[in-house]
């Protein structure tokens, strides 16, 4: 009940992050995304009944959710290779004097992050319209967690790094597609869908066990930033109470998560978004399984 008391309060601090410009600017970044899945979502249909025999053969409910892993896949690429530029290429998150990194952010940041908020906001309301077609309450639990902590992590400025890393693994994304269109298309037993199995089982090594590690890694070595940060407050917010120590505790708590540690739990929700639907790891035991079976026939 803290935890989300002071989630509640740390929104409270959004105000100062926010400006005029920047409002503007996040709510067009979100507007882009929805419209982003709209375009990609009426051109994947387009160009998979022009190019594609098998899509014509598919029944209403396989070509809904055959343009939905469309824009899926589209999101998926765009913010891959955005966090992809921010962990390896940019230096905004360049570890220097000028600021703590868990409250670093850029303008591009803030873009990534809207589009991504906008795909998430348009899937889930997909699924929620097609209920249970293009996924069950998991699915609803995943993208409500990811848009809240996304959103979160925008408005407030903090913890982008993190909210990028986890979203870099979105990489392994066009390969669950693509695994699903051959799958129902017809075409298990082809190359193509053997060469896509290998390729999902390094990117999930890399984008799944790899990067958390890293990920887990560099909040340890930053966590004394959070910390650092919440004992800023603690003077004041002592000086403005004069109530019974272990409410006083409560109330100083409640405020120094909320208003000066709420990437603490933009941290927590961000893990919990990531892990709430994991289907990729039992498609990786499957390809596994697969291959062996194939190996032991040759």
């Amino acid at each position: 009940m803290m935890w989300v008391m002071g989630i509640g309060a740390g929104l409270m601090s959004i105000a100062g992050h926010a400006t005029p410009i920047r409002e503007l600017h996040w709510l067009s970044s979100v507007f882009v995304g929805i419209l982003m899945c709209k375009i990609v979502y009426d051109l994947t249909g387009v160009i998979s009944s022009s190019f594609f025999k098998g899509y014509n053969k598919l029944n209403k409910k396989e070509k809904l959710e055959w343009n939905n892993r469309g824009f899926s896949t589209f999101h998926a690429i765009v913010v891959a290779a955005g966090s992809l530029y921010f962990l390896l290429v940019s230096d905004l998150f360049v570890d220097t004097q000028d600021g703590l990194i868990i409250n670093k952010s850029s303008t591009f940041s803030d873009t990534i992050l809207g589009v991504s908020i906008g795909y998430f906001l348009s899937d889930l309301a997909m699924i929620i319209y097609h209920f249970p077609t293009l996924g069950g309450l998991e699915y609803i639990i995943h993208h409500g967690l990811s848009a809240y902590s996304i959103t979160l992590s925008l408005l407030s400025g903090q913890a982008q790094i993190y909210i990028l890393m986890v979203l870099f693994t979105e990489s392994t994304t066009p390969f669950v597609n693509l695994r699903w269109c051959l799958d129902v298309a017809g075409l298990k037993n082809s190359k193509l869908y053997i060469y896509n199995g290998v390729a999902l089982f390094f990117g999930w090594l890399v984008a799944r066990i790899i990067l958390f590690a890293f990920y887990f890694y560099h909040m340890f070595i930053h966590f004394d930033q959070i910390l650092h940060s919440a004992s800023i407050r603690l003077p004041n917010a002592r000086n403005q109470c004069d109530l019974d120590g272990s409410f006083q505790g409560i109330l100083i708590a409640t405020r120094v998560i909320g208003q000066e540690s709420l990437s603490l739990g933009l941290l927590q929700l961000d893990y919990c978004s990531s892990s709430a639907v994991t289907d990729e790891s039992v498609l990786v035991l499957e390809n596994r399984q697969r291959y062996g079976k194939n190996l032991e026939k040759v």
